[in-house]
């Protein structure tokens, strides 16, 4: 069997993970290392959460548009959200609320490729041609060098709508480490981190201590010192299986139980709270999306009258995202990370401001059974708010503002390139400036369009 071979079979064996591989990847092209290792937390809402009936109520407007919920003060005067956010209320001073945002595309696909890539194409495609921001960050920051934590880089908490989002043409080298289990399960367990088991760590050192050993005998014919590159790999594979560090970032069990009550006893609570672990643990880019069962029916903020009842599935999702929101902006604070960790909430678009009504296409969370007339909102990319907190920004404010209806944008717009400009202006890339090469060679921009916003940098 070729050295090759055995490699590939011997990998096989004791991970089932390709890492080395990967790893080598991920390293190719090193450069100097950044001098401060900044992250992102990005909470993700799949489907769009609607910005009037949240963080950019309209009371005032008539019962076409406005929903049943009542304006509620917060910890900044003059700005009001609605009271299905009364934690988030009490703590609008440590984020901003972005009101004016917008982007082009209407359909979930080509919304979420907008804010992930910056790509302004409006069709709906079937897969990614860009690299998303997460992707790039990682491929970077890989570049980069300079970190030698045993955890992935890029995790997602689960990864960010998979679906509609890619590492395209820099490979899945720089995909998300992706964690699907729930981790508010008492039996929550991740794949291929740490072995907890003594006798799996000895079978894995004497796999390798045997690698090693074959290697010996081929060393002396190793011209292009490939083996010494493919020894650097594998040892970072072992470690991310060995090294304690690696479980115990995950580890739920090591956090006080006020803290995770804080957060919610629920998923989305406790991916939330897994996701400030990873961070302080060294992870720079983390998604968590929230979605799922909590959402209703469909399992996603995508609020049309066939789908869910608009209001009930507000009512029903609202106080477990309001609980997770608001302890993950309060802990990135208290835990000395608020200019390190930068936190973004958003999904792909907002609502209809204009309410529309539609017979229930089936019975479930927040939604009636078929064939019942209830209300919705359907996808509107025109205005739709998101919240930032950390990253050394001056929090407390509001930027922008959309019209009395809150259909349009009518103060200091800021779009999808906006937007990615700020997340990577906070991880050191300035992406007016930087390329990466597709596959065919051609350089191409990592955001064509867009500045980082003033008000959201330190």
């Amino acid at each position: 069997m070729s050295r090759r071979g055995f490699m590939q079979v011997g990998l096989t064996g004791f991970a089932s993970l390709g890492l080395p591989g990967l790893l080598r990847l991920r390293a190719e092209n090193a450069v100097k290392p950044q001098s401060e290792r900044t992250a992102v937390i990005m909470v993700w809402l799949p489907g769009g959460q609607s910005h009037v009936d949240t963080y950019d109520p309209k009371p005032d407007i008539g019962s076409e548009y406005r929903g049943p919920f009542k304006t509620i003060r917060t910890k900044v005067p003059g700005t009001v959200f609605t009271e299905l956010l009364p934690m988030n209320a009490k703590i609008a001073d440590k984020f901003t609320v972005l009101r004016s945002m917008h982007q082009t595309a209407g359909g979930h696909p080509a919304g979420t490729m907008q804010m992930f890539s910056g790509d302004s194409d409006t069709r709906d495609k079937p897969k990614p041609r860009l690299p998303d921001w997460m992707a790039v960050a990682n491929y970077l920051r890989s570049k980069a060098g300079g970190r030698s934590n045993p955890l992935p880089n890029y995790i997602g908490v689960p990864a960010a709508s998979p679906e509609y989002s890619s590492p395209a043409y820099l490979g899945d080298a720089y995909a998300p480490f992706a964690v699907s289990d729930d981790p508010n399960r008492p039996s929550f367990q991740v794949p291929n981190i740490g072995l907890s088991d003594e006798s799996e760590t000895r079978r894995l050192s004497d796999r390798v201590a045997l690698r090693k050993s074959l290697d010996k005998m081929e060393r002396a014919f190793d011209r292009e010192g490939e083996l010494g590159a493919l020894d650097e790999f594998e040892g970072q594979a072992v470690t991310l299986l060995t090294n304690p560090q690696t479980r115990d970032a995950f580890d739920l069990s090591k956090e006080d139980a006020a803290t995770r009550d804080r957060y919610g006893r629920n998923r989305w609570g406790q991916q939330l709270l897994l996701a400030r672990r990873l961070v302080e643990a060294g992870v720079e880019i983390v998604t968590s999306s929230l979605s799922g069962p909590l959402c209703g029916r469909v399992n996603n903020w995508d609020d049309h009258a066939v789908n869910q009842h608009q209001f009930e599935a507000l009512r029903f999702r609202m106080p477990t995202y309001d609980r997770a929101v608001s302890a993950l902006i309060e802990d990135i604070y208290a835990r000395g990370l608020g200019k390190r960790v930068l936190v973004v909430v958003t999904g792909e678009f907002g609502r209809t401001p204009k309410i529309s009504f539609d017979r229930s296409t089936g019975a479930g969370d927040a939604s009636a059974p078929a064939g019942t007339l209830q209300p919705g909102r359907d996808h509107w990319p025109r205005a739709f708010t998101n919240i930032w907190a950390g990253g050394g920004i001056q929090t407390g404010g509001v930027i922008g503002a959309t019209d009395k209806r809150g259909e349009d944008v009518i103060e200091r717009p800021c779009g999808a390139g906006d937007f990615l400009a700020t997340i990577y202006h906070h991880l050191g890339i300035d992406a007016g400036k930087v390329t990466i090469k597709d596959f065919n060679g051609r350089p191409v921009p990592i955001v064509d369009h867009g500045r980082p916003i003033p008000e959201l940098i330190a």
